[in-house]
């Protein structure tokens, strides 16, 4: 059985109880989420108060953790990746697929794809492993990006904070379809209800002025549009 294959195994704490016609227990529609989106939210206990903050990441699936690895990074001065491994965090990635809009404000919805990862993380200190983690969290952001870039300097790798998160506890939901109206407002009729399709897009790229003129936009950032759906 393939990786994609593989169901994902609720826990008390990843077991759907709202909504539970929108759970997912595929593995697969956990990657699928995960390769959605270059953003996600941490949530983590800094002085005994949550904190939830927006951050790259980064997944390999064949990573040395439970399930696969999910890499998070940062400042080693920031509280939050320091606090981390001294407790449990949580961590949402989120793909909008569409407003949904109904006939009545009640039933207005939206489209969607989730996914939330839980548990304790580990700070990454083996040298060659951050360089992966670190090169996967920038192809997170632009497939191929890190094929491109000269190596990691000691610096750059003293100065940088390093997480990876088991997949093995996760949960997922998604939304699709059209709304969902009363029976006596679709009855009664006039009021218009439909679903808007929501995708990323990618502008045209712009050079930074302190590039050679003979340097051009190369091919793997030339094809960024819309990757994820």
């Amino acid at each position: 059985m393939s990786i994609y294959e593989t169901p994902l195994s609720p826990t008390p704490r990843t077991t759907i109880k709202r909504g539970r016609a929108r759970a997912r227990s595929d593995r697969a529609d956990l990657i699928d989420v995960l390769a959605s989106s270059r953003i996600c939210h941490m949530g983590v206990v800094v002085d005994g108060s949550v904190r939830v903050l927006p951050t790259a990441y980064g997944v390999d699936l064949e990573g040395p953790d439970r399930g696969g690895s999910l890499y998070l990074h940062g400042s080693v001065a920031a509280r939050s990746l320091v606090d981390a491994p001294a407790g449990e965090i949580c961590v949402t990635v989120t793909a909008l697929d569409g407003l949904v809009l109904a006939r009545s404000a009640f039933h207005h919805s939206m489209n969607y794809r989730s996914a939330v990862v839980v548990g304790t993380p580990r700070v990454v200190t083996d040298h060659a492993e951050r360089v992966r983690a670190l090169n996967a969290i920038v192809d997170q952001v632009v497939e191929g990006r890190s094929a491109h870039l000269r190596p990691h300097t000691r610096k750059e790798l003293a100065a940088t904070a390093v997480l990876a998160l088991p997949l093995h506890e996760a949960s997922v939901k998604s939304r699709a379809g059209d709304p969902v109206d009363d029976a006596a407002d679709i009855e009664v009729g006039g009021v218009w209800a439909g679903v808007v399709p929501m995708v990323e897009t990618a502008g045209t790229p712009r050079t930074a002025s302190d590039v050679e003129p003979n340097v051009a936009v190369p091919e793997h950032v030339r094809a960024i549009s819309v990757r994820r759906r």
